[in-house]
């Protein structure tokens, strides 16, 4: 049984990008875009219309800008989409500031159209961190000294240990390998991770535990 394409809409406020990706990412294999907005408010209107897995979302727009748009999405929408946030730099504010927002990752613009789609793939599958050592790299700009050893809001040794494997980019079945668990039992200690934590997603999690100095950044 062949499962349904991953849809997504794409948000950008160059008709010209928006009209490439939408071309190129038909071509993708299982993925399947099925809407585009130029700002943020036209996201909010059609997320609820055209029900997207993924939002690939241009952080810098007119009006509404992506961070803004994510901060909605996550707190108005039901059952929200995942967010790959689009950008020129990586190491842009803004793309920081859309992460803290509750998106899931980020792209750069310059990326190839097979890496595009492998990582709206992955994150609409929901159990990976998206592009791990970009984003610890970034949150790590922010980190603060060494907090609890027991990590952000008294998690379980299990759980900060989850936590930290989180933070690496493995995936709920890579934890299970490397802990030797049970998958559902992963599952369950990851969501206590998010819940603890008040994360809406891995991502954030981690740059959570990075902003209370729970995981330190590796000196260069």
């Amino acid at each position: 049984m062949t499962s349904a394409p991953v849809s997504v809409l794409i948000a950008d406020d160059d008709p010209i990008v928006r009209t490439g990706l939408r071309t190129l990412l038909s071509a993708q294999p299982g993925v399947e875009p099925v809407a585009e907005a130029s700002n943020g408010s036209e996201v909010l209107t059609l997320v609820r219309g055209s029900r997207p897995d993924v939002v690939l979302m241009d952080v810098r727009m007119p009006g509404m800008d992506g961070i803004e748009a994510t901060r909605l999405l996550r707190e108005t929408v039901p059952e929200p989409p995942k967010v790959i946030v689009i950008t020129t730099f990586e190491n842009d504010e803004y793309v920081y500031a859309a992460l803290r927002a509750g998106a899931n990752g980020f792209l750069l613009k310059r990326s190839d159209i097979t890496r595009i789609a492998d990582a709206i793939r992955v994150v609409a599958q929901g159990d990976a961190l998206l592009f791990p050592e970009a984003i610890r790299s970034l949150a790590a700009i922010h980190a603060r000294p060494p907090g609890n050893a027991h990590g952000p809001m008294a998690l379980t040794p299990r759980e900060a240990e989850v936590l930290r494997l989180i933070a690496q980019g493995l995936s709920n079945r890579d934890i299970a390998t490397r802990l030797y668990l049970g998958l559902e039992t992963v599952k369950t200690h990851v969501k206590n991770v998010l819940t603890k934590l008040g994360a809406g997603n891995r991502t954030e999690a981690v740059i959570m535990a990075y902003e209370s100095g729970f995981i330190r950044p590796k000196a260069p």
